[in-house]
C-alpha cells in the first residue's frame, strides 16, 4: 500500500525525500542562527493553505504580528485564509499582553506552562480542522529544562499525530553544536532535518541533510540550498562533500 505523503512545497526537498513527507510524522528541524528555520516552516504552512489545507504556526519566540509581516516579504499573505478560518497563529509569546494581542483567538497565558500550550493547541488543531502544524521553536519549551526536552516532544507528537497533523518543530543549536536541541529529541521525532551554514571558500553558504525520516527512503547527502526573495529552494542535484576540512560543491 503507498504511503500517504505531504508535499512540502519546498522546491528540492520532496525529490531528498523521494516523495514528499509522510502523513503524520513529526519532524524535527535543526539548526543555527541565520540558516532559515522560520522560512522553512512558514514555507510548508503557506504552500498548504495553497492547497486547502488548513494550516497552524505556533508562535512561541516572535511577535505574531511580527510572523505575518515576515511572512508578506515572501509573498505569502495569510489574512484571506485567516478570513476564511484555515490558518491560525496560537500566541505562546505575549502572554495576552498588549492591545495587538488580545486581538488573536488561540492565547496561551503562561507561556512557560506545557500543559496549557497542548490545550489550547489542541482546540485550535480540532476547529481549523488542521493538516499542518509548525512550532517555532520548541526548543524554547524546555531550553531551563533540557532532562525533560523528550518528554514535551513526545507529548507533542502524541496530539499532532492523533489528530492527523504533518507537523514541524523548530529546534535552535548553537553555531558549533553537533546535536540536535535538546537530550532525546532526536528519539522522539520521526524526522530531522538539519540546516546549516558554513564557511567555503570564504562565503558563507547554507546546506541540507536530513538525518532520519520514518516511513520513506531519502538523500543521504548533503544539498545545498538557496533563499530567495520566493522563499527556500533546495538545489537536488548538487551535493556538498568534506574535503580537507572545507564543504566542496559537487554534482550529485
Amino acid at each position: 500500500m503507498p504511503i500517504e505523503r505531504i508535499r512540502s512545497g519546498i522546491p528540492g526537498l520532496d525529490e531528498i525525500l523521494h516523495g514528499g513527507i509522510p502523513f503524520r510524522n513529526v519532524v524535527l528541524l535543526s539548526g543555527g542562527p541565520g540558516t532559515g528555520k522560520s522560512i522553512f516552516g512558514q514555507q510548508f504552512i503557506y504552500y498548504g493553505l495553497t492547497l486547502g489545507e488548513p494550516g497552524i504556526i505556533v508562535a512561541l519566540e516572535e511577535h505574531p504580528a511580527q510572523i505575518r509581516r515576515n511572512m508578506e516579504q515572501f509573498g505569502w499573505d495569510v489574512s484571506e485564509y485567516e478570513r476564511n478560518g484555515i490558518f491560525t497563529i496560537v500566541d505562546a509569546f505575549t502572554g495576552g499582553i498588549g492591545e495587538y494581542a488580545k486581538r488573536e483567538e488561540y492565547v496561551v497565558k503562561s507561556v512557560d506552562d506545557v500543559r496549557e500550550l497542548l490545550d489550547v493547541l489542541r482546540q485550535a488543531i480540532i476547529d481549523l480542522r488542521a493538516r499542518r502544524v509548525v512550532i517555532d521553536s520548541v526548543t524554547t519549551l524546555y531550553i531551563t529544562k533540557p532532562a525533560m526536552a523528550r518528554g514535551i516532544v513526545m507529548q507533542l507528537k502524541r496530539v499532532l499525530s492523533g489528530l492527523g497533523c504533518t507537523s514541524i518543530l523548530v529546534s535552535q543549536v548553537s553555531v558549533t553544536e553537533r546535536g540536535f536541541g535538546g537530550p532525546g529529541v532526536e528519539h522522539a521525532a520521526d524526522g530531522i532535518i538539519r540546516l546549516d551554514l558554513d564557511e567555503i571558500d570564504g562565503e558563507l553558504k547554507r546546506s541540507i541533510i536530513v538525518w532520519k525520516m520514518r516511513g520513506t527512503s531519502h538523500s543521504m547527502r548533503r544539498h545545498p540550498f538557496k533563499i530567495t526573495d520566493k522563499g527556500i529552494i533546495i538545489e537536488h542535484s548538487k551535493t556538498l562533500k568534506l574535503r580537507g576540512g572545507l564543504y566542496q560543491e559537487i554534482p550529485a
